[in-house]
């Protein structure tokens, strides 16, 4: 049997991750890393094996990385999936989770759900959300879940 590998006492994994995503300098150096190793001859597809993505990202950061230099590794405004609903319209999703009863709304019920509030959305911005995606948005707006 191997030795048993190192483990952290002070950090779980979910919060090193939460503190490499906070961070685009983190993330660019994992991206420059990889170029290295690519430079070196490890194959696009064991590097992404490695790093957890598609061996296409790698030849992406590298083709980015030779035609723009390091400033092709930064993560670009704009990336990524972009929100069903505008700031002001989460701001006042905020109000109404926050300050308000879903009973000023008119809903038959004394606390919020994820079912009222996604039903809640819907009515007031014409904007489906699936039910996982609710308890995310009203994670993030400050809604706090009674254990």
């Amino acid at each position: 049997m191997g030795r048993k590998s190192k483990q952290l006492r002070n950090f779980t994994a979910e919060q090193v991750e939460a503190l490499f995503e906070s961070d685009s300098k983190y993330q660019t150096g994992v991206k420059l890393f990889a170029i290295i190793q690519l430079v070196r001859g490890y194959s696009s597809r064991r590097i992404s094996e490695f790093y957890g993505t598609s061996f296409k990202q790698v030849c992406n950061w590298a083709n980015r990385f030779d035609a723009e230099g390091i400033k092709g590794l930064h993560m670009k405004p704009g990336r990524g999936r972009h929100s069903f609903l505008a700031e002001k319209q989460k701001e006042q999703l905020r109000v109404d989770l926050l300050l308000k009863r879903p009973a000023d709304f008119g809903y038959d019920t004394v606390n919020w759900t994820g079912r009222t509030f996604r039903e809640h959305i819907r009515r007031q911005y014409h904007v489906e959300y699936k039910q996982a995606a609710v308890f995310v948005l009203m994670r993030k707006l400050g809604y706090k879940f009674r254990e």
